[in-house]
């Protein structure tokens, strides 16, 4: 009693409650609890990291052009770009709240400086300007400047909020916004890349909607971006190949052996695995090397064939997972930054995830994005488990004691 007394009285002369450690002049600061951690987004991002290595490893292990004949040789590249990725995830994850902050306008010019870079001295495959080449591997800096884009307007709606939990968006913040996105857009269309700029343009708008912006600036938005794209196509902005791949999508038979060849065979792949599929490593399609880029933008024609629509639909539900937790993310967080970032990556792999499934079944235009986690590609692979360290990082601040 005389304990519980002393502590009382030191208490109210502290001006604390009692029981309550006092802070340093920084003021209070998060505990990190690895117990905090989102298991459940975990085990969805583990899940599709498996499975992804394993499809990447059956699309490529007969393809002597890629491999150089060792059947193996995508496996040890997938496996290595995954430990890399998990690298870069843990240090954001653990890092401070204030230094993700510090760092994302670095991150942002890092991925322009990118992106003028590859315009500058990079590659062109596939008809696209994206990647650069540096000895053996290759960088596609479109990937990371779609992290970059989300945080960046996250950074800015944050600073506008000035501490309230839900900041006034108007024509000041919506021009802020859409500014910090226009200069890597820009670059992109460039290059061009289509197929990213479709993805940059549906994580944008999400990130609109959720920040709260008006409605009469959203439509007018939507109805700006439609003539802008009209214009492009009257203009001739777009390659040959890209109106190509639309028409393709509209009917894949008006050129079987051009344009319409990817969808025609990515839907006989799909097709062919029934409801239990063909077995992995034992897909006909896939064995014979018929559907182009297999082990990156038509790897879900893997699964498809091989799993049949027993794994091909436990694929889509684990990606469903990763958005669905980093929608609840957003939800708890009482953090402007936090919120707005969680929910901008949760429609950065919701749109993407639909668009590379879609274009293998034929219900969206070809456009050549990669599947989150599961797709073959270092960049992708980097920029997605980055994402992931951001979400757990603004999970576990807004789950933590304070100290």
């Amino acid at each position: 009693m005389t304990t519980m007394a002393t502590r009382t009285v030191q208490a109210s002369r502290s001006g604390r409650p009692a029981g309550v450690r006092p802070t340093s002049s920084l003021g209070t600061r998060p505990l990190l609890r690895w117990g905090g951690v989102d298991w459940w987004l975990m085990a969805a991002v583990s899940g599709l990291l498996v499975l992804g290595t394993l499809l990447v490893w059956s699309a490529t292990t007969t393809r002597d052009d890629l491999t150089g004949g060792d059947p193996r040789a995508y496996l040890y590249k997938q496996v290595t770009n995954i430990a890399i990725g998990l690298v870069l995830m843990s240090v954001v994850l653990v890092a401070d709240h204030r230094w993700v902050r510090v760092a994302a306008p670095l991150a942002y010019l890092a991925s322009v400086g990118g992106l003028v870079l590859v315009l500058v001295a990079g590659s062109t495959i596939n008809g696209s300007r994206s990647w650069i080449v540096v000895g053996g591997m290759s960088i596609q800096p479109a990937e990371l400047a779609k992290l970059a884009v989300v945080i960046g307007m996250a950074l800015v709606l944050a600073h506008r909020a000035a501490g309230r939990w839900r900041p006034r968006v108007g024509l000041v913040e919506v021009v802020l916004m859409l500014g910090i996105a226009a200069v890597p857009a820009v670059l992109i269309l460039l290059q061009p890349d289509l197929g990213t700029m479709l993805v940059l343009t549906a994580t944008v708008t999400g990130v609109l909607v959720v920040s709260g912006a008006p409605r009469r600036w959203l439509a007018l938005l939507a109805g700006g971006g439609v003539t802008a794209a009209l214009a492009a196509v009257a203009g001739g902005v777009l390659k040959p190949y890209q109106v190509d791949r639309f028409l393709a999508f509209t009917n894949p038979d008006l050129d079987p052996r051009g344009a319409g060849y990817n969808v025609e065979q990515a839907r006989i792949a799909v097709g062919n695995g029934g409801v239990w599929g063909q077995g992995l490593f034992g897909g006909s399609q896939t064995r014979s090397g018929f559907v182009p880029e297999q082990h990156t933008d038509f790897v879900f024609t893997v699964a498809g064939e091989e799993l049949g629509l027993v794994g091909a639909g436990l694929l889509i539900a684990l990606l469903g997972l990763v958005v669905w937790r980093a929608l609840v993310i957003a939800t708890r967080t009482d953090d402007v930054f936090g919120r707005v970032a969680a929910a901008g990556i949760a429609c950065w792999f919701g749109f993407q995830g639909f668009q590379n499934v879609g274009m293998c079944l034929g219900i969206m235009p070809v456009t050549g994005v990669p599947l989150p986690f599961v797709s073959y590609g270092g960049s992708s692979m980097f920029a997605g488990l980055l994402a992931i360290g951001l979400l757990q990082n603004i999970h576990l601040r807004a789950s933590a004691p304070r100290a």
